[in-house]
Protein backbone atom coordinates (compact mmCIF):
# COMPACT_ATOMS: atom_id res chain seq x y z
CA UNK A 1 0.00 0.00 0.00
CA UNK A 2 2.37 1.96 0.79
CA UNK A 3 4.08 1.36 -2.50
CA UNK A 4 1.34 2.43 -4.30
CA UNK A 5 0.60 5.56 -2.44
CA UNK A 6 3.91 6.49 -3.16
CA UNK A 7 3.85 5.61 -6.59
CA UNK A 8 -0.04 7.56 -6.81
CA UNK A 9 2.53 10.48 -5.20
CA UNK A 10 4.90 10.37 -7.80
CA UNK A 11 2.29 10.18 -10.16
CA UNK A 12 0.36 13.11 -8.65
CA UNK A 13 3.48 15.04 -8.56
CA UNK A 14 4.51 14.26 -12.12
CA UNK A 15 0.91 15.64 -13.41
CA UNK A 16 1.54 18.56 -11.38
CA UNK A 17 4.60 19.24 -12.78
CA UNK A 18 3.68 18.98 -16.26
CA UNK A 19 0.90 20.85 -15.76
CA UNK A 20 2.94 23.43 -13.94
CA UNK A 21 5.00 23.19 -17.33
CA UNK A 22 1.82 23.59 -19.59
CA UNK A 23 1.29 26.43 -17.37
CA UNK A 24 4.21 28.14 -17.53
CA UNK A 25 4.80 27.28 -21.47
CA UNK A 26 0.77 29.34 -21.76
CA UNK A 27 2.13 32.17 -19.61
CA UNK A 28 5.31 31.90 -21.86
CA UNK A 29 3.15 32.00 -24.90
CA UNK A 30 0.66 35.04 -23.61
CA UNK A 31 3.88 36.91 -22.48
CA UNK A 32 5.59 36.68 -25.57
CA UNK A 33 2.25 37.17 -27.58
CA UNK A 34 1.48 40.50 -25.20
CA UNK A 35 5.28 41.53 -25.59
CA UNK A 36 4.34 41.24 -29.26
CA UNK A 37 1.63 43.44 -29.42
CA UNK A 38 3.03 45.67 -27.21
CA UNK A 39 5.71 46.25 -29.85
CA UNK A 40 3.66 46.85 -32.31
CA UNK A 41 1.77 49.71 -30.29
CA UNK A 42 4.92 50.94 -29.62
CA UNK A 43 6.02 50.64 -33.01
CA UNK A 44 2.74 52.18 -33.94
CA UNK A 45 3.28 55.07 -31.17
CA UNK A 46 6.41 55.83 -32.73
CA UNK A 47 5.52 56.28 -36.00
CA UNK A 48 2.26 58.18 -34.43
CA UNK A 49 4.60 60.61 -32.81
CA UNK A 50 6.75 61.03 -35.93
CA UNK A 51 4.20 62.39 -37.67
CA UNK A 52 3.36 64.34 -35.23
CA UNK A 53 6.13 65.91 -34.90
CA UNK A 54 6.60 66.55 -38.89
CA UNK A 55 3.22 68.04 -38.65
CA UNK A 56 4.15 70.67 -35.68
CA UNK A 57 7.60 71.05 -37.99
CA UNK A 58 5.45 71.83 -41.09
CA UNK A 59 3.11 74.17 -38.99
CA UNK A 60 6.35 76.08 -37.53
CA UNK A 61 7.44 76.79 -41.02
CA UNK A 62 4.27 78.28 -42.57
CA UNK A 63 4.12 80.27 -39.26
CA UNK A 64 7.46 81.71 -39.52
CA UNK A 65 6.79 82.00 -43.34
CA UNK A 66 3.43 84.08 -42.54
CA UNK A 67 5.37 86.17 -39.98
CA UNK A 68 8.45 87.29 -42.77
CA UNK A 69 5.10 88.23 -45.28
CA UNK A 70 3.82 90.12 -42.99
CA UNK A 71 7.16 92.23 -41.75
CA UNK A 72 7.44 92.61 -45.49
CA UNK A 73 4.35 93.75 -46.13
CA UNK A 74 4.55 96.02 -43.03
CA UNK A 75 7.72 97.79 -44.36
CA UNK A 76 6.90 98.17 -47.71
CA UNK A 77 3.33 99.71 -46.03
CA UNK A 78 5.53 102.31 -44.13
CA UNK A 79 7.94 103.10 -47.10
CA UNK A 80 4.97 103.75 -49.38
CA UNK A 81 3.28 105.92 -46.39
CA UNK A 82 6.58 107.86 -46.15
CA UNK A 83 7.07 108.41 -50.17
CA UNK A 84 3.63 109.94 -50.91
CA UNK A 85 3.05 111.49 -47.16
CA UNK A 86 3.16 115.05 -49.06
CA UNK A 87 0.12 113.89 -51.27
CA UNK A 88 -2.45 115.95 -49.22
CA UNK A 89 -0.85 118.66 -48.98
CA UNK A 90 0.03 118.62 -52.75
CA UNK A 91 -3.16 117.90 -54.29
CA UNK A 92 -4.57 121.27 -52.24
CA UNK A 93 -1.21 123.38 -53.58
CA UNK A 94 -2.32 122.48 -56.82
CA UNK A 95 -5.16 125.26 -57.35
CA UNK A 96 -2.73 127.52 -55.85
CA UNK A 97 -0.19 126.61 -58.01
CA UNK A 98 -2.77 127.11 -61.17
CA UNK A 99 -4.08 130.65 -59.54
CA UNK A 100 -0.47 131.30 -59.83
CA UNK A 101 0.46 130.73 -62.98
CA UNK A 102 -2.95 132.74 -64.01
CA UNK A 103 -1.92 135.69 -62.72
CA UNK A 104 1.50 135.92 -63.64
CA UNK A 105 0.11 134.88 -67.41
CA UNK A 106 -2.06 139.10 -67.20
CA UNK A 107 0.32 141.09 -69.01
CA UNK A 108 0.02 144.76 -67.82
CA UNK A 109 1.88 148.28 -68.74
CA UNK A 110 2.13 149.73 -65.26
CA UNK A 111 5.08 149.63 -63.36
CA UNK A 112 4.00 149.45 -60.20
CA UNK A 113 2.11 146.39 -61.24
CA UNK A 114 4.70 145.20 -62.81
CA UNK A 115 6.75 145.12 -59.45
CA UNK A 116 3.93 142.41 -57.87
CA UNK A 117 4.04 140.66 -60.84
CA UNK A 118 7.29 140.29 -59.80
CA UNK A 119 7.22 139.19 -56.68
CA UNK A 120 4.73 136.85 -57.49
CA UNK A 121 6.45 135.73 -59.93
CA UNK A 122 9.76 135.20 -57.15
CA UNK A 123 6.91 133.37 -54.70
CA UNK A 124 5.73 131.15 -57.68
CA UNK A 125 9.24 129.93 -58.03
CA UNK A 126 9.69 129.76 -54.49
CA UNK A 127 7.04 127.38 -54.50
CA UNK A 128 7.82 125.27 -57.54
CA UNK A 129 11.17 124.26 -55.65
CA UNK A 130 9.32 123.82 -52.83
CA UNK A 131 7.01 120.86 -54.61
CA UNK A 132 10.34 119.76 -56.72
CA UNK A 133 12.29 118.87 -53.70
CA UNK A 134 9.53 117.06 -52.58
CA UNK A 135 9.36 114.87 -55.19
CA UNK A 136 6.78 116.41 -57.51
CA UNK A 137 7.20 116.77 -61.27
CA UNK A 138 4.78 118.36 -64.29
CA UNK A 139 2.96 115.63 -66.38
CA UNK A 140 4.72 115.71 -69.70
CA UNK A 141 2.42 117.22 -71.98
CA UNK A 142 2.37 119.03 -75.38
CA UNK A 143 3.77 116.87 -78.43
CA UNK A 144 3.93 113.72 -76.39
CA UNK A 145 1.82 110.28 -76.93
CA UNK A 146 -1.05 110.39 -75.07
CA UNK A 147 -1.49 108.12 -72.32
CA UNK A 148 -4.74 107.30 -70.13
CA UNK A 149 -2.67 107.23 -67.16
CA UNK A 150 -1.52 110.70 -67.11
CA UNK A 151 -3.54 112.82 -68.88
CA UNK A 152 -6.99 113.14 -69.55
CA UNK A 153 -8.52 113.84 -72.76
CA UNK A 154 -11.19 116.57 -72.91
CA UNK A 155 -10.74 117.42 -76.21
CA UNK A 156 -10.05 115.76 -79.64
CA UNK A 157 -8.70 117.57 -82.74
CA UNK A 158 -7.41 116.92 -86.03
CA UNK A 159 -4.35 118.91 -86.80
CA UNK A 160 -1.61 118.24 -89.35
CA UNK A 161 1.14 118.96 -87.71
CA UNK A 162 1.05 116.46 -84.87
CA UNK A 163 0.96 112.88 -85.44
CA UNK A 164 -2.17 110.49 -84.39
CA UNK A 165 -2.81 110.43 -80.41
CA UNK A 166 -0.53 113.10 -79.69
CA UNK A 167 -0.94 116.26 -77.19
CA UNK A 168 -1.88 118.79 -78.96
CA UNK A 169 -2.36 121.07 -76.15
CA UNK A 170 -2.57 121.14 -72.27
CA UNK A 171 -5.72 122.52 -70.68
CA UNK A 172 -4.81 122.14 -67.46
CA UNK A 173 -0.97 120.78 -66.21
CA UNK A 174 -1.01 117.56 -64.64
CA UNK A 175 1.55 116.46 -61.45
CA UNK A 176 2.91 113.50 -60.49
CA UNK A 177 4.56 113.23 -56.86
CA UNK A 178 7.76 110.77 -57.52
CA UNK A 179 5.88 107.76 -59.42
CA UNK A 180 2.06 108.47 -58.75
CA UNK A 181 -0.24 110.87 -60.90
CA UNK A 182 -1.55 112.84 -58.35
CA UNK A 183 -3.73 115.21 -61.17
CA UNK A 184 -3.71 113.92 -64.96
CA UNK A 185 -3.11 116.77 -67.36
CA UNK A 186 -6.14 118.20 -68.90
CA UNK A 187 -5.21 118.06 -72.72
CA UNK A 188 -6.71 118.28 -76.45
CA UNK A 189 -5.62 114.86 -78.50
CA UNK A 190 -5.49 114.72 -82.20
CA UNK A 191 -7.16 112.47 -84.13
CA UNK A 192 -6.95 111.84 -87.51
Amino acid sequence: MEQNKQQQDVQENEEAIEESQEESAEEKAEKSSDEAIDMENEDDRVTELEKELEDIKNRMIRVQADYDNFRRRTREEKEAAAKYRAQGIVEELLPVLDNFERALNVQTDREQVDSYHQGMKMVYNQLIEVLQNQGVEEVPGEGEAFDPHQHQAVMQVQEDDYDDNTVVEVLQKGYKLKDRVVRPAMVKVNSK
